[in-house]
C-alpha cells in the first residue's frame, strides 16, 4: 500500500473519512493496517520520504465506566458539548455489546449522540465487542493510536455496561470515570472489589433521584476506608506522587521539581492530605460528584475534575509510567492472539491432537505435553 492509496496526511489533518477507513480495518484485522498505523507513529508516511512532525501522544484519553443504565451515553453526549465550548477536538469510542448471532452491535449510543453529526470537531465511533470480556474491543487500543495520531485533543472512550470484574479500561485511558447511580439494589454492591478500585474520578448520575445521597456517602464512605487501610487502588500512588511534589510527605531522595520515581514509593510512610467534604478530615480521596446528564447539571465541574487530573499525572510523571504499562499489557496480549492463531494451523492442530492423545493414554503427562508443545512453538518454558 502506498501513500496515494492511504495518505497518512489526511489522517494526521483529522479526515474523518480516512480516519474511518483505517479504524474499520483495525476491527477487522486487516494486514494493511499495519504499515499505515507504523507510518502514524514513525514520523514518516508510507513512501518513505522525509519524516513529518509527529503528534501522536498528546490527547487526554477518558474513559467512562458503569454499569448499564447508568447513564454513561448522555454523560459523555454533555462532556462533549463541554469541551466542545473549550475549542478542544474530541473523538468519541462507544463500545457496543455484539449481537451472539450476527456479531452486530446496535450501535445506540450513536443515536444518543447525533446531535454532534455534523461538527467536523467531533468524531464519534461505535465499536462492537465481538465477543471480547471486559467492557472493552480488542480494537480499541489501535482505534485510539488512530485518533490520536489524527490530532484530536481529548478521546472518549465509552465502555459497554460492566460488572465487577470488566477492568479493561484502565489499559487504554489516562482518566477514568466510574459511573454509579441511585437505585441499583444491595448496599454492598458499591464496595466490592474490582470496578470501585479503578477509578480516578467518582460520579453519581441521575442525582436528581430518591437515594442519590446515600449513594455519595457510601461511595465516599468507601474510598476512605481504602485510604485508611492502605488499600492499592488506581490513585493511591500518584496521590503519593503529588504529596511528594507538594512536600506534604517525607522523602530523602526526592528535590523538588523533579518527576517522581514511583519505584522509590513508600506506601506505608505517605500520609493523606486533608479533604474538603470527608467525613475524615485527614484524608483525601478521589473527586466524588453528582451529576444529572439530562439537563447538564454537574457536567463542568465534571470536565474541571478531568482537566485537573490530567494535570496531575503530567506533573508526576504518571501519565509515561501508565502508557507504558498499557503498552506493555497491549503486547503481551497481541503476543498471545498471535501464539493462538499459529495453533489454529494444520501443522499445529495435528500436534495439539497427538500430544492431548498421549496424555490420555498416560504415555505421557500433561506438564511433559505442555512443554513439548512450548518447545515446538519456539518459546523458552517456564513451568514451575
Amino acid at each position: 500500500m502506498n501513500n496515494s492509496a492511504f495518505p497518512v496526511d489526511k489522517i494526521r489533518s483529522g479526515n474523518t473519512r480516512h480516519i474511518a477507513r483505517l479504524i474499520s480495518m483495525v476491527e477487522n484485522e486487516a494486514p494493511d493496517r499495519i504499515p499505515v498505523l507504523q507510518a502514524l507513529y514513525n514520523k514518516g508516511d508510507l513512501d518513505d520520504k522525509a519524516p513529518l512532525q509527529n503528534q501522536a501522544g498528546k490527547a487526554h484519553v477518558i474513559g467512562i465506566t458503569g454499569p448499564p443504565g447508568s447513564g454513561k451515553s448522555t454523560l459523555t453526549d454533555k462532556i462533549v458539548l463541554e469541551l466542545r465550548a473549550m475549542d478542544e477536538k474530541v473523538a468519541v469510542l462507544a463500545v457496543d455489546p455484539s449481537s451472539p448471532f450476527s456479531g452486530g452491535a446496535i450501535l445506540g449510543d450513536r443515536i444518543r449522540m447525533q446531535r454532534h453529526a455534523t461538527d467536523e470537531s467531533v468524531y464519534i465511533r461505535s465499536l462492537a465487542t465481538r465477543g471480547h470480556l471486559g467492557g472493552l474491543s480488542q480494537a480499541v487500543a489501535e482505534s485510539v493510536r488512530v485518533l490520536d495520531a489524527a490530532g484530536f485533543d481529548t478521546i472518549i472512550v465509552e465502555t459497554v455496561g460492566v460488572g465487577q470484574s470488566e477492568v479493561d479500561i484502565v489499559r487504554c485511558a489516562d482518566t477514568i470515570i466510574l459511573v454509579s447511580v441511585p437505585g441499583l439494589g444491595d448496599d454492598i454492591q458499591t464496595i466490592k472489589a474490582g470496578v470501585m478500585e479503578i477509578g480516578d474520578i467518582f460520579v453519581v448520575n441521575k442525582a436528581d433521584k430518591d437515594g442519590a445521597e446515600r449513594v455519595i456517602r457510601e461511595t465516599r464512605a468507601m474510598l476512605e476506608t481504602a485510604v485508611t487501610n492502605r488499600s492499592k487502588t488506581r490513585f493511591s500512588e500518584l496521590f503519593m506522587a503529588r504529596a511528594q511534589l507538594k512536600g506534604n510527605t517525607a522523602s530523602d531522595d526526592h528535590e523538588s521539581g523533579q518527576t517522581v520515581n514511583r519505584a522509590n514509593f513508600d506506601q506505608g510512610a505517605f500520609h493523606h492530605i486533608a479533604a474538603q467534604g470527608s467525613v475524615h478530615s485527614n484524608l483525601e480521596i478521589p473527586p466524588v460528584l453528582s451529576t444529572v446528564a439530562e439537563t447538564g447539571d454537574g457536567i463542568r465541574e465534571l470536565v474541571n475534575e478531568c482537566q485537573s487530573h490530567a494535570r496531575d499525572l503530567e506533573t508526576t510523571g504518571f501519565k509515561f509510567l501508565r502508557r507504558r504499562e498499557n503498552i506493555a499489557w497491549e503486547l503481551k496480549n497481541a503476543l498471545s492472539r498471535q501464539m493462538h492463531k499459529e495453533l489454529e494451523n494444520s501443522e499445529a492442530s495435528t500436534l495439539l491432537s497427538d500430544l492431548a492423545k498421549s496424555v490420555i493414554e498416560t504415555e505421557i503427562d500433561f506438564y511433559d505435553a505442555l512443554e513439548r508443545l512450548t518447545k515446538a512453538m519456539k518459546l523458552k518454558a517456564f513451568i514451575n
